[in-house]
């Protein structure tokens, strides 16, 4: 079948298709039905189903005969080791682990903060507490403590299952002084906190809280899987709100097995026992769909990798793991692309190794402008696609479908909507635009399965955040368009598009021109208050290695660009070079608190920034730059 017949089939009885989808899960009780509309706008799937979300992704590969096959792969660069866990193992320890939950009292319904490094306990906590219907709420490792006590004051956990350190190129992140200086900020206390220690650090235990990983097991009777609803509430992922207070999204265990067992195969192109690779963390969504659960429902191969794109030790271990692990799909966020291609715009470091066992490079987390797809296209000689999806929804909303059919390549594109997924661009008034118009992206309701059904604790919220302003529709806070063929165009966030004397412009239609200079390695622009205008472009430019002496003549040649290819209606007229940008963990730019310093605003630390120290380089810079601003 085609994508055509595929996205179609969906379209002219969304019910079969997602019943369909549902047979390829082992399930207790089946659903009478796929959707259920009763509390519309609020919906969700396969309610009255019971299922495990762990028997999904482990048990039922060692009762087909596969508890031999590798689970997963850890590599650590950092530690210089890697080891692998097969099917059969994996279930021993999260039986294991989940007897010792439950003896602890751990029961359908409790939650559990997970805060861990990328070491495969990390999913072992994760399927424990499936195994027995605990919710699950990971915390990235290393959070600030007292972002780490909002989010146990939101959940109210009754444990917290921790490492004691992680481990960065040349340091150690000391987890348990941050765990406990965010229990005594919160409110709510855990009845107690499982410690893994690790080798590089072996924490202090408080009596009659802490209890070491192995103790915590030692002489416990391992747990079955316990079944549980459709709808119950699989876990809990807090992603940061406008309002400084994070939304909890939560994702029901029947919609979210059903549906990432449909992407591996159909998207991503995974087949049981199959080397599956997302390069990201635990804590983030893409740590949730496609490190733990996504490829172990396909019954493939993950790897959890503990290392960076660069520096563990140099730009070619991505190809490294790729040769010795023989990954077929490999995922990344375009940031940690464009790292490598900073460090190696020659890509000798990577090209080093054997490629052969890989098919395809994704991209997602962040827009991936065309330089840096192209990029990798000529030097890996593979498709790569870009393919965009949101923490709310849990997997794409539009992708090339590389499982179905690979689709023609439109660079600055992540192609076409996924089955599920009405994809409208909508002006102001909620009105459809024509193609090629940028509008507010949307999703026409009912949103598929394994999407958010609500946010933890704050339905009015969830209502206001995503359904209010375009009733009927899932407000994505994306801005882009739609092309004559159905493919959508992700421009930047709603909030980033910026009005320029009444024109409304894209700043990643900006991004898109500086990054096509040969000498910028990264490249961010943002609006900033003008008297006169309402709001004017400001560039900033990261160049590529050997090229900053250069600097003035680029900032000269990006602002002719940007005038001959999108014209002077953009009024572009400043670009400042900066050594880099401040992101996220997972690597997306913190515009808005650009935005916030170049206008002379307070702002709030993001709580989820790498690095603080980059937010007072860009306000030197502006400052140096003769910038008012800043």
């Amino acid at each position: 079948m085609t994508y055509q017949d595929v996205y179609a089939a969906w379209q002219n009885d969304p019910e079969a298709f997602w019943m369909q989808a549902a047979s390829s899960i082992d399930w207790i009780r089946p659903p009478s039905k796929a959707l259920f509309d009763d509390r519309a706008p609020l919906y969700e799937w396969f309610s009255d189903g019971i299922v495990n979300a762990c028997w999904n992704a482990v048990d039922r590969h060692v009762e087909a005969g596969r508890g031999d096959q590798l689970a997963i792969i850890h590599d650590s660069p950092i530690t210089h080791s890697y080891r692998g866990i097969t099917y059969k193992d994996l279930q021993t320890r999260v039986a294991s682990l989940a007897g010792a939950l439950r003896a602890k009292g751990i029961e359908n319904g409790d939650r559990v903060i997970i805060y861990m490094p990328m070491v495969p306990e990390a999913l072992e906590a994760m399927l424990a507490c499936s195994r027995l219907g605990a919710i699950h709420s990971v915390v990235f490792g290393g959070f600030a403590a007292n972002e780490l006590a909002v989010r146990i004051d939101d959940c109210q956990p009754k444990a917290i299952i921790a490492a004691s350190c992680g481990l960065e190129p040349g340091r150690v992140v000391h987890y348990k002084p941050l765990l406990d200086k965010a229990i005594e900020l919160a409110s709510h206390k855990p009845d107690f906190c499982v410690i893994f220690q690790r080798e590089q650090e072996v924490a202090k235990l408080i009596e009659g809280r802490d209890v070491a990983w192995h103790t915590f097991q030692y002489g416990v009777e391992p747990a079955e899987c316990v079944p549980v609803e459709g709808n119950h509430p699989h876990y809990i992922l807090y992603t940061s709100g406008t309002t400084g207070q994070p939304k909890g999204v939560v994702r029901h265990t029947a919609g979210h097995i059903v549906a990432l067992n449909w992407t591996m195969k159909n998207i991503y192109g995974i087949d049981p026992g199959e080397v599956f690779w997302a390069a990201s963390d635990v804590g983030w969504v893409v740590g949730h769909s496609y490190i733990c659960y996504g490829p172990l429902l396909a019954g493939a191969t993950t790897i959890v990798f503990e290392g960076k794109p660069v520096g563990t030790p140099d730009p070619g271990t991505f190809g490294r793991v790729i040769q010795n692990h023989k990954v077929k799909t490999f995922f990344t966020a375009p940031t940690a692309i464009r790292a490598v291609k900073r460090e190696d715009p020659a890509c000798e470091y990577i090209r080093v190794y054997s490629l052969k066992s890989l098919k395809a490079v994704f991209l997602a987390g962040e827009r991936a402008d065309p330089e840096t797809v192209k990029w990798v296209e000529q030097h890996l000689n593979v498709p790569v696609i870009d393919h965009w999806w949101q923490t709310e929804t849990g997997w794409a909303i539009a992708a090339n479908p590389f499982g179905i059919e690979t689709l023609p390549v439109k660079h600055g594109s992540p192609s076409v909507p996924m089955p599920g997924y009405d994809v409208q661009v909508l002006d102001e008034g909620g009105n459809p635009v024509p193609p090629g118009t940028l509008g507010a992206v949307t999703v026409k309701l009912p949103l598929p399965p394994g999407t958010l059904p609500t946010l933890w604790n704050a339905e009015d919220r969830f209502r206001k955040s995503y359904l209010t302003t375009f009733p009927g529709y899932y407000e994505t806070g994306d801005a882009g368009m739609l092309d004559e063929d159905g493919y959508l165009y992700i421009m930047a966030r709603t909030d980033d598009v910026i009005n320029v004397a009444g024109h409304r412009l894209s700043t990643g239609a900006m991004e898109e021109v500086l990054s096509d200079h040969p000498a910028v390695a990264e490249c961010a622009v943002i609006g900033v208050a003008d008297s006169l205008k309402g709001q004017t472009p400001l560039g900033f430019l990261v160049l590529k290695k050997g090229m900053e002496d250069q600097a003035e003549a680029v900032r000269k040649d990006v602002v002719k660009m940007v005038r001959d290819r999108i014209g002077p209606v953009a009024a572009f007229k400043e670009a400042v070079v900066v050594d880099r940008l401040p992101k996220t963990r997972s690597g997306k730019i913190l515009r808005a608190t650009m935005v916030k310093i170049a206008d002379g605003e307070d702002f709030r630390m993001p709580a989820t920034i790498e690095d603080a120290a980059v937010l007072d380089e860009i306000r030197t810079a502006l400052q140096g730059s003769g910038y008012a601003g800043g």
